[in-house]
């Protein structure tokens, strides 16, 4: 996931659909969108002033129109339209046109934008279909339309998984490893996880009947898609030599995290604790304000907790409220630890005095991205800034290395990471 800020463009692309849809379609595509009407004329003779009123009233309607068509083009393309976008539009209504077999506009235009983006060499630029659009909101807004439960096809049958709390399936009493057999009476014991999600639905109140095979028995349950948050902050309290060590795992930085990480905060220090861990191992980013927010929670006001860095100027990203805190902290990082992660790991690093960088060099990726939805449902993001410092480091491709280098067992059955930060804090 990249580390980015969300922008929405949809009224300004549809004037630009308006604009090819009006004047780069050919004569028989107009004549089926537009077909002419029959029109009975009056034999009634006209007079030379009501001629020559109708042809003043025909000129101002063209300068209109024109006027109108001018705005349009400049408040999408700017003043002057450029010369290769109108070349773009050329060769669009050419191949449209002339190719010898039949093409999908919107094909082409999909296939024009993702070449914009494949040129300029950067692997967070890029085009996105609508089911990879999809796919990205939900995960960084960090909810969705549905029933509240993940499911996974294997063994060629489609069981539950997880159950998000508060959900319609909670409520209703489904369980993990559920087995899915029909789903508004139609068998789905040969579909996919993807075909059982698709008939589910995603429309917010609509109802669904779905039948569970739980052991031998089959029971029927019905549902109404509502919204569901996705979590992504966990926390738990562990004990060692008499000491309390609080932890907080993020799995990414989506459009609710500070929201869920501040509750869960708080609920930790409403039972105590003498030091925290904040893991953000794999953790790949996300929005670049709820970073913001989180770090506001640990530093002094006015204390510098990242830069930007635009074409024209750095900005300072500082605290802004009189909160802080002084306990130790640890903040657990590895290689799949990216953008808002290291955002994150850095402050600490740099501001904090009783903080601990623990694990491996994290990935690398100082540059911040701006999202944008399409009319068409596609969507795209493109680097816009480099994100810095507070010391005003640039750690694109290099990454953050940790105070303390622990590299992960991956045959031990513990967390040995986890563990050696729970060793700093206790010992």
């Amino acid at each position: 996931m990249n580390f980015f800020k969300k922008k929405k463009k949809e009224k300004k692309l549809n004037i630009i659909d308006t604009i090819v849809n009006i004047f780069f379609i050919s004569q028989e595509e107009y004549d089926k969108k537009y077909p002419k009407k029959k029109v009975e004329v009056s034999k009634k003779s006209v007079t030379k002033f009501e001629f020559v009123f109708v042809g003043i009233l025909l000129l101002l309607f063209g300068i209109v129109i024109g006027c109108l068509v001018t705005l349009c083009t400049d408040s999408v393309l700017g003043s002057k339209v450029d010369n290769n976008v109108i070349e773009f539009l050329k060769v669009y209504n050419d191949i449209k046109e002339n190719y010898y077999e039949d093409v999908d506009g919107k094909e082409l235009i999909d296939a024009g934008i993702s070449g914009m983006f494949n040129s300029l060499d950067d692997e967070n630029s890029y085009f996105m279909d609508e089911d990879t659009t999809q796919s990205f909101n939900t995960t960084i807004d960090g909810k969705y339309v549905g029933i509240g439960i993940s499911i996974q096809y294997q063994d060629s049958i489609t069981k539950v998984v997880s159950i998000f709390d508060n959900s319609p399936a909670s409520e209703a009493g489904i369980k993990v490893d559920d087995v899915i057999v029909k789903v508004n009476g139609k068998d789905v014991t040969s579909s996919t996880s993807e075909e059982i999600i698709s008939m589910i639905g995603k429309k917010l109140g609509s109802k669904v009947d779905i039948t569970m095979r739980r052991g031998e028995e089959e029971i029927d349950f019905s549902l109404t898609l509502s919204e569901i948050e996705i979590p992504s902050v966990y926390s738990e309290i562990i004990e060692k030599n008499d000491k309390k060590v609080a932890r907080l795992y993020l799995d990414n930085f989506a459009s609710n995290t500070y929201s869920q990480f501040k509750k869960e905060l708080n609920s930790l220090e409403e039972k105590g604790f003498d030091s925290l861990i904040i893991d953000v191992r794999s953790n790949t980013g996300g929005h670049l304000s709820q970073v913001y927010k989180i770090l506001d929670l640990f530093f002094k006001k006015d204390t510098v907790l990242f830069k930007i860095q635009s074409k024209k100027k750095i900005t300072d990203y500082k605290a802004k409220t009189d909160t802080y805190t002084s306990y130790p902290v640890v903040i657990l990082v590895n290689g799949g630890s990216a953008s808002a992660s290291e955002v994150l790991a850095s402050c600490f690093k740099d501001n904090y005095s009783n903080a601990t960088i623990l694990g491996t060099t994290t990935y690398g990726k100082g540059t911040v991205q701006e999202s944008t939805n399409l009319s068409s449902g596609t969507s795209y993001k493109f680097t816009t800034e480099k994100w810095l410092t507070s010391k005003g480091k640039w750690l694109h491709k290099k990454g953050l290395k940790p105070d303390v280098v622990v590299e992960y067992d991956s045959e031990s059955e513990e967390d040995n990471q986890l563990n050696e930060a729970v060793n700093i804090l206790t010992k």
